[in-house]
């Protein structure tokens, strides 16, 4: 079958790609910005991508159309696929019906974490020779592919609230039917379709009430949204991790990077690794808990979690030039912000810190966001905020109210020459983006040469 994808490049259309291949399918896509590290990934399983939406490549007609979240009415493509009466289809609906169906789903949702801890928990189960398939919103480098069928009945998949297509307003979880359920946390997000927290809270709901019985949800005690969430109504057991709950931990590093895991009070063992931040400890405890419900003892995840080698693009180091750390990093939300600068300082502990960072994601342009920002860049020396020529609100403003030096940049230029004269041998640079940022790694590493 002949399966086209428009907005193909998108982290989960693009994952959702490489299962439609693996499964037989000739696909193709488009993409209004065809971008790494999903378009070499997608080349690179011989997948052809066209840059644009011109209806022309939907002639001759593909079998069927796959229609990303980030299409809309007024789109050329859409429309020549509605004019013509092509068959179509969003991606979680797809995936559902052609991957999902009767395996047992390991689905993470939550505002932040997502990618990590699904990343974490397809290792946990491939360590322990579960060979498990996937589906995430990134490249895990412990397997170098965002996805994979698998051979055996368990699937993780990251599950996000965001809605599944022009036509379908449901976030995209409600169609993945998890049997496991991790909950990360909860915040206001995704203002460009959300109205407030209660919207949110009402999808996450509707996810808790495709879980079965004989399932199990897991959740943070520290996040009173998801205990809304489950007082709304929860006809699964659960499990609860953090303080007071069934899992817990015991730091034996003030950066996270060593831990020991409790289990209704016994120690199950130490992990010691090479992540940073607190959050990163919260995301290994619900790990650890969905693995245990598919059959993978505590002392076992263990072992896989201190071997895990995390993200591409979560903290990911890619320079280093005359002493100077670069990392890419994809917190685009106040909290993932403050939590990743937070367990970098820790880690290197009194060394200049600069946080270069673009507010690119819907939320972020609209706003939303802005209010949380000065606080959430505290552990950073220096910040360099870039305003693109499209955002709708003062950043200058927002930028001034930071209690760490800020400055406003509105060229890529600019950040270079702002971050060669302030960085000195034993500076670490951390740049935050959601998207390619014009290739400013690279660029800047190039500078600092």
């Amino acid at each position: 079958m002949h399966i086209h994808i428009l907005g193909i490049c998108g982290t989960f259309m693009g994952s959702m790609a490489v299962l439609a291949k693996e499964l037989g399918h000739h696909v193709t896509g488009s993409d209004a910005n065809v971008y790494p590290p999903m378009s070499t990934q997608l080349e690179a399983q011989g997948i052809e991508l066209t840059q644009g939406y011109d209806p022309s490549q939907l002639d001759p007609a593909p079998d069927l159309v796959v229609i990303g979240n980030a299409m809309s009415r007024g789109n050329p493509a859409v429309e020549y696929v509605l004019n013509k009466g092509l068959p179509y289809v969003s991606g979680p609906q797809w995936l559902a019906d052609h991957v999902l169906q009767g395996r047992w789903v390991l689905a993470v949702a939550g505002t932040h974490g997502k990618t990590t801890t699904s990343s974490m928990l397809a290792w946990v189960l491939e360590h322990a020779g579960m060979s498990p398939g996937f589906l995430i919103g990134g490249v895990p480098q412990n397997f170098s592919v965002s996805a994979r069928l698998g051979d055996t009945p368990f699937f993780v998949i990251e599950a996000d609230e965001y809605d599944s297509a022009f036509f379908d307003k449901r976030s995209k979880f409600v169609h993945y039917r998890p049997r496991t359920a991790i909950l990360n946390n909860l915040e206001f997000d995704h203002a460009d379709i959300f109205p407030d927290l209660p919207a949110i809270e009402r999808q996450f709901h509707h996810l808790v009430r495709t879980i079965p019985s004989e399932g199990l949800v897991i959740h943070p005690t520290t996040e009173p949204a998801l205990q809304r969430v489950i007082d709304m109504g929860c006809w699964t057991p659960v499990q609860t991790t953090g303080a007071g709950g069934q899992w817990q931990v015991k730091l034996h590093s003030e950066d996270g990077s060593k831990f020991e895991v409790m289990f209704e009070g016994v120690s199950q063992g130490v992990v010691e690794w090479d992540m940073t931040g607190q959050h990163n400890v919260a995301n290994a405890l619900a790990t650890l808990a969905a693995a245990r419900h598919v059959g993978v003892v505590p002392s076992m995840g263990i072992a896989a979690l201190s071997a895990f080698k995390s993200v591409k693009r979560r903290m990911e180091k890619v320079a280093e030039v005359r002493g100077i750390t670069i990392y890419d990093d994809f917190a685009h939300h106040p909290t993932a912000i403050a939590t990743t600068l937070d367990g970098l300082r820790k880690r290197i502990g009194d060394a200049p810190l600069i946080a270069i960072i673009e507010p690119r994601s819907n939320s972020m342009k609209l706003g939303a966001h802005r209010d949380g920002l000065p606080e959430s860049v505290v552990d950073a020396d220096q910040v360099i905020w870039y305003a693109p020529a499209n955002l709708g609100w003062d950043l200058a403003g927002t930028a001034a109210l930071c209690t760490v030096p800020s400055i406003v940049s509105d060229s890529l230029e600019g950040i270079i020459e702002r971050v060669k004269s302030q960085a000195q041998p034993g500076t670490h640079v951390v740049i935050m983006s959601n998207g390619g940022f014009g290739g400013l790694h690279g660029k800047l590493a190039e500078a600092l040469k």
